[in-house]
């Protein structure tokens, strides 16, 4: 059965078949970007249920997940902790640093790792990683570094494009599809 993803070059899926973590931005990449506030100060966050379960696909199929964001935020505290992602740095001015003791800790190379992001802070770790990633909306300096950019925007959906990408090139999709029919 074909898969909207079929048609990638070979050199991508080969990158995404390296892949053993894969690390995400928030802000722009796992949501829409916007940022809410109630009338009580409190942010609140937005995250798209495809995203999450591919995440979760993800772990269940033995790559890591992390998240390095710049922003301090409850609401990404409670999703990871619902999505049980273990990696979880927030407060990252420095995201390249952050990525490279996450790889240093899990016995990694640059080579088997994705990051996927939206805009500038991204762009230092993007450059490292063996599988760069764009969101749709992502800013165009960012995009035009990036390996492969998703077809949907960040919180819509992009995310859970590239956990099919990685399950796709890792010959995972098709078990995973016929393990929902």
């Amino acid at each position: 059965m074909a898969h909207y993803l079929d048609h990638l070059p070979a050199e991508l899926l080969a990158r995404a078949a390296r892949i053993r973590l894969a690390v995400f931005d928030v802000d722009g990449t796992l949501t829409d970007g916007r940022l809410w506030y109630g009338e009580d100060g409190r942010e609140t966050k937005v995250f798209h249920v495809h995203d999450g379960l591919g995440l979760k696909l993800l772990q269940s199929h033995g790559v890591e997940v992390a998240l390095i964001t710049a922003r301090i935020s409850h609401p990404v505290a409670l999703r990871a902790e619902e999505l049980k992602i273990a990696h979880v740095y927030q407060g990252q001015s420095d995201k390249l640093a952050c990525f490279r003791e996450l790889l240093a800790a899990l016995g990694l190379d640059a080579e088997q790792a994705a990051f996927i992001g939206d805009d500038l802070p991204d762009l230092p770790p993007m450059r490292q990683a063996g599988l760069a990633v764009a969101v749709a909306n992502a800013h165009p300096w960012v995009a035009e570094q990036a390996h492969w950019r998703t077809g949907k925007t960040g919180g819509l959906g992009a995310a859970r494009e590239v956990c099919d990408l990685i399950l796709l090139a890792q010959g995972k999709a098709e078990s995973e599809r016929g393990r929902w029919q």
